[in-house]
C-alpha cells in the first residue's frame, strides 16, 4: 500500500508547530487577497498574496495575519518573533499584578474556651489583612444542634470584633450541623494599607537620593580633629621633625605635683 508523503509527516511535528506559530504568516496564509498594513500603521489597500508578501520582503519583515474574520483578511507587516515576545512580558507582567484571592476556613465550637477564640480570631485577622477571604464555621456535635443560638452569638461577636477590617461577604447558613458566614477584607482598609505601604520612608530634614548612601562608607578613614593652641603636627611640610612648643607640654612644676597612680 503506498502512503501519500503528507500522511507520511509525524503528528507530534504538527502540534509543536501549531503551539509555536498562533497566527499564519508569510506562506501559511491561505487567502488570496488581503488588507495590508504596513509597519508604521499605514494603509497599503487591498494586495493579492503575492504582492503583499514581495511588500514584507522590501522591508525585510513578516507579513502576519491579524484579523482572519474579516473580508478580506487584515494582515500585518512586522517583525512576529519581537511581537511575540512584547506579548508573552505584558502577559507576564500583568499576572505578577493580579491578586489571588485565597478562603480560609476557621472552625468553632460551641463549647470553644476564651483562649482558642482569641487564637482564631487573631488569625483571622491576620489573613484579612493579606487581602484574602475567610469562612468561620460553628460545628454542632450530637445535642449541640439544638443550641443553635450558641453559634449565632459566636458568629456575632465575631463580627463585631471585626468590623474595623472586614465585612460580612456572606451571611450565617445552617447546612446540616454546620452554620457559617464568610467574611471579605474591607475595601477602605485594604486601600489604607496600600497607601501606607506605597509612601517613601524618610527621616525629617534629610533627602534621599537614589543610590547614594547615606552615612559614612565603611573603612573609610575619619577626619582628626585640630590640636589645642594651633600646634602643628611635628612631622610637617616636607617631612622634617620639628621640635614641639612650650604649650604642647605641661611644665615642670605640674608634672611634679601629679598625684602617683
Amino acid at each position: 500500500m503506498n502512503v501519500p508523503a503528507w500522511f507520511a509527516v509525524p503528528v507530534h511535528t504538527f502540534r509543536k508547530e501549531s503551539v509555536i506559530r498562533d497566527a499564519r504568516t508569510n506562506r501559511r496564509i491561505r487567502a488570496r487577497e488581503l488588507r495590508v498594513i504596513g509597519p508604521e500603521g499605514e494603509q497599503l489597500g487591498v494586495l493579492p498574496l503575492e504582492a503583499a508578501l514581495a511588500k514584507a520582503q522590501e522591508y525585510g519583515l513578516d507579513l502576519v495575519e491579524v484579523s482572519p474574520m474579516a473580508k478580506p483578511p487584515v494582515c500585518k507587516i512586522m517583525d512576529y518573533g519581537k511581537f511575540k515576545y512584547e506579548a508573552k512580558k505584558k502577559a507576564s507582567e500583568a499576572k505578577k499584578k493580579q491578586t489571588i484571592v485565597k478562603l480560609k476556613e476557621v472552625k468553632f465550637r460551641p463549647k470553644t474556651e476564651e483562649h482558642d477564640y482569641a487564637f482564631k480570631t487573631k488569625a483571622i485577622r491576620e489573613f484579612l489583612a493579606e487581602g484574602n477571604k475567610a469562612r468561620v464555621t460553628v460545628m454542632f456535635r450530637g445535642r449541640e444542634i439544638t443550641h443553635r443560638e450558641i453559634g449565632q452569638a459566636i458568629l456575632r461577636r465575631i463580627e463585631n470584633e471585626l468590623k474595623d477590617i472586614a465585612v460580612v461577604e456572606q451571611p450565617s447558613r445552617l447546612e446540616g450541623r454546620l452554620l457559617f458566614m464568610i467574611l471579605a477584607p474591607n475595601p477602605r482598609f485594604l486601600q489604607q494599607q496600600r497607601a501606607a505601604q506605597q509612601q517613601p520612608q524618610v527621616a525629617p530634614g534629610q533627602v534621599a537620593r537614589p543610590g547614594q548612601p547615606t552615612g559614612p562608607r565603611p573603612g573609610a578613614p575619619q577626619a582628626r580633629p585640630p590640636a589645642a593652641g594651633g600646634a602643628r603636627s611635628p612631622t610637617a611640610g616636607n617631612g622634617a621633625a620639628r621640635p614641639a612648643t612650650a604649650s604642647a607640654s605641661p611644665p615642670p612644676q605640674q608634672r611634679a605635683e601629679a598625684p602617683k597612680a
